[in-house]
């Protein structure tokens, strides 16, 4: 493994890290560690975002200086509180991102395994983790309760795919009828439809990791299994974006929640009607037809609501919360609210397989207890005949001659292939007899879309955008139930302009997301068996685009004030359960306590978009969908082909034609069952033979 930085970059993480973690009670760790840490986790990553990195570096050692390697650690942090902590600059907020980095390389310390194993019995005593009061789940033996799952979880055997579905260069068929792009919601879904038809292959730019090759090596799984290493943002540095890249997709790598657009009770009452929404701005598709895509995707991957028992804390403080924020309030909006747990597809406790609440949903679960993509969806379609081709990057469909296979002009254009290129850099072509599926996420489709010549793609996308808002509760209330001992996900509240939805995060993903700087970060983390998390959701309506290859998407004053009002709610309710202190994610890293003016507080710390840490994991749109193809930005038809094609599908989130406001995950495939599970769409459709092509 290549290492990405020089010795002067070095040189500058390292005085960088002993002004961070000066004020430390102890480092469970040498801040030597740290930086090799650091450069380790980027040389992982590599490509594009490890060169971003690479110059934030050389930046933030000029933006620091002169000599910053030179003065002393009172001046060093001087100079990081003034420049990157105290700022409203967005140039030095975006070097303030080192911080992050810096910390999660500390929290993600971990011993290596030397056999293989998953590192557990290696990481019993890491340093780090018991500094932190935290315990890997193989040895939480004394936390949970009679009836719990008991730990060590075992793994569901059965869930994997068999390496002889997977095809190489040397072993790709030459008959392959129709390719999809992506292996993730809206892929395998298609994938399973459509091979129970035709000889189907499934394309995936990421790799497969089987659940024995999945651990709690959290550095290790975010570098292979998210795209960037979960590093990936928006154009201007604002809105860090989780993607997946991996066979299985977001599934994978996601907390299951499966939320319908429409018509789950878990709704706000006078939320927008989202379909009522895309069929007044030209896309009215078949409701009842969409809700049986609905159910026929909860009856394949066995949604339910999840155990009650699997969120001790977290789940439970957001409802009991909410209930004692309400007879505070009188708004009628949170009045109407129907607060409640989530379903997912996480086996329930009926099922072979019920959820381990291991805590580690966003890294890969190596106990294959998730119903998900790689563990029920393409293992089905596989056994239909469909195959794998993994750590291949689709660049391009190709078209019949004259775009139209030679027909009379204004005929529909037909693909009869794609060029891909695989991990090794070498280019090949791939003939397609029927047609082509594209659900490669919103991003990595409009670009595949517009390399092959479709004009209109990466524009009106939205985000569903998140952030953390944490508390500190009493040691008493926590005690013998530690957040980090259940569902990441578990409860939420629909509030009609924005969501609350409780979360949690393993030790790494923690420290990123958690605010504060020095030894409050110190402190912070210290209590990490004694904090709860909740998280706003909002949604940011078409507002993004494709420029240059990246999302750019800027926030307008209106989501800024739906922001600062969902912080203000949030916080409310912390405290009406008993919270010590509520830690926003600013910035700033700024304390909030209970007899302050919540309002003025907000509106003083959050002034733009990157004064406080956003997410998101839900991209859509950038294809939409629209019964005319001739207004603008139309994509796809209502049924997901590609217009003026006559056999190129879409059948992921960026056909949404306006924001969803909920979690992604079961839309994207109701979606995809919607285009490819009721009737043939390829019907119809000439199958060519190789010579033809």
């Amino acid at each position: 493994m290549k290492l990405p930085f020089d010795d002067i970059q070095r040189r500058f993480l390292l005085k960088f890290g002993e002004a961070l973690f000066d004020d430390y009670a102890e480092m469970a760790i040498p801040v030597e560690a740290v930086v090799e840490r650091f450069e380790v986790l980027i040389a992982r990553i590599g490509g594009t975002k490890a060169d971003e990195v690479s110059f934030a570096i050389y930046a933030a050692n000029l933006a620091l200086g002169p000599f910053f390697d030179e003065v002393s650690v009172d001046t060093r942090k001087d100079r990081i509180r003034n420049r990157m902590q105290d700022t409203h600059s967005h140039f030095f907020h975006e070097l303030g991102r080192i911080r992050g980095i810096m910390y999660l390389s500390y929290y993600s310390h971990w011993e290596p395994a030397e056999d293989g194993s998953d590192g557990q019995d290696e990481n019993r005593t890491n340093p780090v983790h018991q500094q932190i009061g935290f315990t890997l789940p193989k040895f939480r033996q004394g936390l949970r309760g009679p009836g719990d799952v008991p730990v060590p979880i075992d793994v569901t055997p059965g869930r994997e795919i068999d390496a002889a579905h997977f095809v190489n260069a040397a072993t790709i068929p030459h008959d392959i009828d129709i390719v999809v792009v992506g292996s993730g919601a809206g892929g395998a879904i298609a994938a399973l439809n459509l091979s129970r038809h035709y000889k189907v292959l499934v394309i995936e730019a990421g790799p497969y990791l089987r659940s024995d090759e999945i651990n709690h090596e959290e550095g290790m799984m975010t570098a292979r299994l998210y795209k960037h290493g979960a590093l990936q943002t928006t154009a201007n540095n604002d809105i860090v974006v989780f993607q997946a890249r991996n066979v299985g997709g977001g599934p994978t790598i996601n907390n299951g929640i499966s939320l319908r657009a429409k018509g789950d009770v878990r709704l706000h009452p006078d939320a927008p009607d989202v379909f009522a929404k895309w069929a007044e701005i030209g896309a009215p598709i078949d409701e009842a037809r969409f809700m049986a895509a609905y159910q026929a995707v909860e009856d394949l991957l066995e949604i339910k609501e999840i155990e009650h028992r699997s969120s001790r804390s977290n789940g439970p403080h957001l409802l009991n919360g909410w209930a004692k924020f309400l007879t505070q309030d009188n708004d009628p909006v949170f009045h109407a609210a129907k607060p409640g747990w989530f379903r997912k597809n996480f086996g329930p406790s009926e099922s072979a397989s019920p959820c381990g609440y291991c805590g580690y949903c966003n890294t890969g679960c190596p106990y294959a207890r998730k119903v998900a993509m790689g563990t029920r969806v393409l293992p089905r379609a596989c056994a239909e005949g469909a195959k794998i081709l993994a750590e291949t990057k689709v660049e391009k469909i190709l078209w019949a001659r004259n775009r139209n296979n030679g027909g009379p002009s204004g005929q529909p254009s037909r693909a009869i292939g794609v060029t891909v290129t695989d991990r090794d850099g070498i280019a090949r072509v791939i003939p397609v007899r029927v047609g082509v599926v594209v659900a490669a996420g919103t991003i990595a489709s409009s670009l595949l879309l517009a390399r092959s010549g479709i004009d209109g793609t990466g524009e009106q996308i939205s985000l569903n955008i998140a952030s953390p808002v944490t508390a500190l509760m009493p040691e008493d209330v926590m005690a013998g139930k530690p957040s980090w001992d259940e569902d990441q996900m578990a409860t939420m509240v629909d509030c009609k302009d924005f969501m609350l939805e409780s979360h949690f995060q393993a030790p790494m993903t923690m420290s990123a997301l958690m605010p504060g700087w020095f030894g409050e970060m110190d402190r912070r983390m210290r209590h990490y068996s004694c904090i709860v998390e909740t998280g706003i959701l909002f949604a940011a309506d078409r507002l993004g685009r494709i420029s240059g290859g990246k999302l750019d998407m800027r926030l307008t004053e209106e989501e800024l004030v739906v922001v600062r009002r969902a912080m203000v709610v949030a916080t409310k309710m912390h405290f009406a359960d008993g919270a010590i202190e509520v830690w926003p994610a600013l910035s700033s890293g700024r304390v909030v306590y209970p007899h302050e003016d919540f309002e003025a507080v907000y509106a003083e710390e959050i002034q733009h978009a990157d004064d406080i840490t956003l997410s998101s994991a839900h991209p859509h749109g950038g294809n939409p969908m629209h019964a005319d193809p001739h207004a603008d930005n139309s994509v796809v038809d209502l049924d997901c082909r590609v217009h003026g094609t006559s056999n190129v599908l879409v059948t992921d989130a960026s056909v949404f034609p306006s924001c969803i406001r909920v979690n992604a995950q079961l839309t994207t495939m109701a979606m995809a069952q919607y285009a490819t599970g009721q009737g043939d769409p390829f019907a119809g459709i000439a199958v060519l033979e190789v010579a033809e092509i």
